[in-house]
């Protein structure tokens, strides 16, 4: 008899198939309930249908924000004002938006592109649709002095071509007031006025911390004037320091004033900066009034007078609502006028920030990313010349070298190699330039420091303050160093000596090569002292003054280009996730909250300056190579947070960061 649960021995699926079980009787009565893992199994399947239901949903408002956020070059641009909104800071490179911090609530500085805002000017100086130009400079914080001469100039094309350019802020400081003198109008709120500084400050000195908490900083530096690693070694600026500090930030200043007084003749600037507080009390305390008597300013009157007065000229949407005037963001100009790319390619590489070993994003050198970016331009048969733009503090010789030695390809391709400096190209940002057969660099730039130093910790000192002492065995001099527990021995710090003095005089050596001069003539120059530009050209560090149309026409007559050129930049834009992020989690509306006015600004100011502290700090604990980098120089470039840098928050963060 067979079994009703078995095979049948005659089933062609054989004695090993799998047992199939027969209907029994009263298996068709409806069953009591569904067993526990069953309904585990039906709930988890419920949860993932539904994330992938909330995550779809998500995916396409985020798409949407991104596309209803993206300025649109398709869109008509109406007639009206250009609106140059500076809400933020002006650099050469914009960095992506951290999508960790803007997702956190973190607080991202709006960067906002040199060459875009120039390019905008020059276009709209010749455009009928632009029938003015206006300056909202009330959150404006700052930018190198390169930066804001090419804005300012860009501005006297505007007005070359009879148009009007306002300006309008609370508060005019000495960045802002570079760029508004330029205006034909300038106003100001009758609760700000005019505040001009000028460069100088004090920095900080950790030497007397670090004794206190038993830090001994191992330094090893060549150059009498490598003032970078003052602050670890001494409680006060060293009398060198101070002599090269005043040396190129006096020659700054007078290029300030220079171009001031050209824009502004009829200011009386020199008697205003001179006894401020003196024209502000003849003023009856009214720093406004202090401003428009000194002719510094020409308006006085709130954001909505000054909005109408704009309306008078452009126009505006309605009629009824005369304070609103026809208006054209800056990114919609950017984005329906592209600039023009006919004729020949000329590969221009910008070497934008701190440089760092491997890859970085925008911002930031890395050695890896530019020396691909430089490696694909030498690779493309359409390059007939590369320019570098170098607007770099300097940083790691290693990736310095990395990048010199993607330029060294293109020498060998016989490819015109010139740099353009910006603001900074020094240490590092000089080690980069020296293959270039040819370098520009304005009055304002700050280039040269040419030094190279290396800094270890070490912490013995501070633990056996609390008890602890570090001990072990050593097969060679050389076991377990650096010892930063143990403490450093004379044997590595003789090894570390000698190979920072090696690496400076390759470095003299490559100026010495690059700037066809003997070394004898490199060395009194050289020592890590920072120089201005026009001394810099005295003293043979750079070939003659000029912007980056200079330097891109420099590099056409070198490859023997008879025709048209254009710019074909090599570097990576902004990443379309990051745009979104910025846009749906509010980041560029955060630019709302910056500071207005001049105690505002002077608030904001000192963060930024908290953020330098957490940078030198976060120098002697992190670096990672002997550097080619000017600290000082960072002074004279807005302090823009980089994704990547401790989010330490004033002195006892930044404390931290030295015992974590």
């Amino acid at each position: 008899m067979t079994d009703s649960t078995t095979t049948p021995p005659n089933d062609p699926a054989g004695p090993w198939a799998i047992p199939v079980r027969r209907p029994l009787p009263g298996d068709d009565k409806p069953r009591s309930g569904t067993s526990f893992p069953r309904k585990v199994w039906h709930l988890l399947v419920a949860i993932k249908d539904g994330l992938a239901l909330v995550f779809l949903l998500m995916f396409f408002a985020l798409l949407f924000g991104l596309l209803a956020a993206r300025p649109n070059a398709s869109l008509p641009v109406s007639q009206g004002a250009l609106v140059i909104d500076l809400d933020g800071v002006v650099t050469e490179q914009p960095s992506d938006v951290d999508p960790l911090a803007a997702l956190s609530g973190g607080n991202q500085l709006k960067e906002i592109r040199t060459r875009d805002v120039v390019h905008a000017l020059e276009t709209a100086a010749t455009d009928k649709r632009v029938t003015s130009v206006v300056l909202d400079l009330d959150r404006f914080l700052g930018a190198g002095q390169v930066s804001l001469a090419e804005i300012g100039g860009a501005v006297d094309k505007v007005r070359a071509q009879k148009k009007p350019v306002l300006a309008f802020a609370t508060a005019y400081t000495t960045d802002s007031y570079q760029i508004a003198a330029h205006a034909s109008e300038i106003w100001s709120d009758s609760i700000g006025g005019v505040a001009i500084a000028g460069p100088g400050g004090s920095r900080l000195y950790y030497k007397g911390l670090m004794d206190k908490l038993g830090i001994t900083a191992h330094i090893y530096r060549v150059g009498t004037f490598k003032s970078a690693v003052e602050p670890y070694l001494r409680s006060d600026q060293s009398p060198e320091a101070k002599q090269a500090d005043m040396a190129y930030a006096g020659a700054l200043w007078e290029s300030w004033l220079t171009d001031v007084k050209k824009a502004r003749p009829q200011a009386k600037i020199d008697a205003f900066i001179a006894d401020t507080s003196g024209a502000v009390k003849a003023a009856g305390n009214d720093l406004s009034k202090a401003g428009l008597d000194a002719g510094l300013i020409d308006k006085v009157g709130s954001r909505m007078a000054f909005n109408a007065r704009v309306a008078e000229i452009s126009g505006t949407y309605d009629d009824s609502r005369p304070w609103e005037y026809a208006a054209i963001p800056l990114e919609n100009w950017v984005a329906a006028n592209p600039p023009k790319e006919s004729g020949t390619a000329i590969a221009v590489i910008p070497v934008v920030g701190e440089i760092v070993d491997g890859e970085a994003p925008n911002g930031t050198a890395g050695g890896d990313t530019i020396a691909n970016h430089i490696l694909n331009a030498v690779a493309d048969s359409s390059t007939k010349a590369i320019v570098l733009r170098v607007d770099s503090p300097g940083g790691s010789v290693l990736a310095s070298e990395q990048i010199r030695q993607a330029l060294l390809q293109a020498k060998a391709k016989k490819l015109p190699v010139v740099v353009s400096m910006a603001n900074v190209a020094a240490s590092g940002g000089y080690w980069v330039s020296t293959p270039a057969d040819r370098i520009f660099a304005e009055p304002e730039t700050i280039t040269g420091s040419i030094g190279v130093f290396g800094i270890i910790p070490s912490f013995d000192q501070a633990l056996a303050k609390v008890g602890v002492n570090a001990d072990g065995i050593a097969t060679t001099p050389l076991s377990g160093q650096p010892d930063v527990f143990g403490g450093v021995n004379d044997e590595f710090n003789a090894l570390a000596q000698a190979s920072v003095e090696d690496i400076y005089a390759r470095f003299t050596g490559l100026v010495a090569k690059s700037r066809k001069q003997p070394i004898e003539k490199i060395l009194p120059i050289a020592e890590g002292r920072v120089w201005a530009g026009g001394t810099a050209r005295q003293i043979g560090l750079i070939d003659q003054f000029g912007g980056l149309p200079d330097a891109l026409a420099a590099a056409a007559k070198l490859a023997k280009i008879s025709g048209s050129y254009y710019p074909k930049y090599y570097e990576e834009e902004p990443s379309e996730f990051s745009k979104m992020i910025a846009s749906l989690t509010g980041a560029e509306e955060q630019q709302a909250s910056l500071p207005r006015g001049w105690f505002g600004i002077a608030a904001m100011n000192r963060q930024l300056t908290e953020r330098r502290l957490v940078q030198d700090l976060t120098l002697l604990t992190k670096s990672g190579s002997v550097q080619a980098s000017c600290l000082d120089c960072r002074a004279f470039l807005p302090a823009i947070p980089r994704r990547g840098d401790a989010d330490a928050q004033g002195l006892l963060g930044a404390i931290a960061l030295l015992l974590k």
